[in-house]
């Protein structure tokens, strides 16, 4: 939400490959053209968060109705771990991990497994029918409003946290986006005026060194261009040596899911870090000049009234 979706923009690139006609939606900016569902041979939803769930099963319930024939799909994080209520609501395909091929198959009228972590070539994403990067949010620091542009270096996680939409799908598998792809990215982007990159990435130093050479090439290449990263308080504990270069290359920010100031709740989510890590990666972030953007849990079935 609020970022021009790479879930979209990526299997219509690999559809259009295969020679197929595609129309791209994003609801969250975009009214849904029901005209065009009685000439859809495929209708597909990527379901990335719970969000994006409730908001399409009331399209679901609104295209089953028009068409009962009509050949629905669910992709994404929260596809597999909602099957048995997507078909309940008439959804005949499921698909997560890495999904581009799958897709693009299940398009071809081929079978596809319903989790996919096969090890993908990518291709750059097409852009090219979502709403301009004017539409979505923009990031406001320093009295200075920018355009932002939104990528995925890679997907799935290497860790376990049991509170995390990644893990059942993944399991403790990562994959990563090819850095030329990313780049490629990048650059439909900054063309079309972005200023800013947020990385998506579940957690950016899974493969730290993958994701150094791609801020450094963005940096060689767009010295003025700044981006936000997601990590995990465990690597920026462990990769402490790596956040000179993260501010270097035009860093403005990183994400952590800090979740808890408890240590109970922090074992019991199987988080990796303690309160006190929390606070030494505090100390290290303010010592490299990056801001640290931290995310809390705001409730678990451990949380007392003290």
């Amino acid at each position: 939400m609020g970022r021009q979706p790479f879930g979209l923009a990526s299997p219509a690139a690999w559809l259009r490959r295969r020679g197929h006609d595609v129309f791209s939606i994003d609801m969250s900016r975009q009214r849904f053209p029901f005209e065009t569902v009685a000439e859809a041979g495929l209708i597909a939803f990527h379901l990335p968060m719970h969000t994006a769930t409730r908001l399409a099963v009331p399209l679901i319930q609104k295209i089953c109705d028009a068409r009962p024939d009509a050949h629905i799909c669910c992709y994404g994080l929260y596809a597999p771990m909602n099957e048995a209520y997507l078909r309940s609501q008439g959804v005949r395909t499921i698909l997560g991990g890495e999904f581009e091929q799958s897709l693009a198959d299940v398009a071809d009228g081929l079978e596809a497994p319903s989790v996919s972590l096969a090890r993908l070539r990518f291709i750059p994403p097409d852009r090219s029918q979502l709403p301009a990067l004017g539409s979505y949010a923009t990031l406001q620091a320093r009295g200075v409003r920018k355009r932002v542009g939104y990528t995925e270096a890679s997907r799935g996680c290497k860790h376990l946290c049991r509170h995390c939409p990644v893990v059942p799908v993944y399991n403790g598998a990562f994959r990563i986006v090819q850095r030329d792809v990313v780049m490629a990215d990048i650059r439909q982007q900054v063309a079309a005026g972005a200023e800013h990159i947020t990385f998506g990435d579940p957690d950016f130093f899974n493969g730290p060194g993958h994701a150094v050479a791609i801020v450094s090439a963005l940096h060689d290449e767009f010295p003025r261009l700044t981006y936000d990263v997601t990590i995990k308080i465990e690597h920026l504990l462990k990769h402490r040596d790596r956040l000179a270069c993260l501010r270097a290359t035009g860093c403005l920010f990183v994400v952590s899911a800090v979740e808890s100031l408890d240590d109970e709740v922090l074992r019991r989510l199987d988080k990796g870090h303690t309160r006190a890590g929390f606070y030494e990666a505090v100390s290290l972030m303010r010592n490299a000049g990056l801001t640290l953007s931290p995310t809390f849990i705001a409730f678990t079935p451990w949380t007392t009234w003290r």
